[in-house]
């Protein structure tokens, strides 16, 4: 089965998410190993696409995004506490008489 988002076909999630944001995520959250001036670079494209009218709604629509993702998948934030390891007391040794 083959899905289409607003008549784009859509694989992964990552395509999925691209296809909601109108971006890909990458920009937004960086990639690894990327270099200082490409930072820069990224954060640079990010600010112009912010400034541009047509994407004065992203932080919204972002935010309404990342609720209905927390609201659909509640078990996201399922909090199991973890169990304290025994504290280790260092054996005691008998006073030499």
């Amino acid at each position: 089965m083959r899905n289409y988002v607003c008549g784009h076909r859509a694989d992964t999630p990552q395509d999925f998410a691209e296809l909601a944001l109108g971006t890909p995520p990458e920009l937004w959250l960086g990639v690894d190993g990327e270099s200082d001036e490409e930072r820069a670079a990224r954060l640079d494209a990010a600010r112009d696409i912010l400034a541009d009218p047509e994407y004065r709604s992203l932080p919204d629509d972002l935010i309404c995004l990342a609720a209905r993702v927390v609201d659909e998948n509640p078990d996201l934030f399922n909090v199991v506490p973890l169990a304290r390891p025994a504290r280790r007391r260092p054996a005691r040794r008998g006073a030499a008489a």
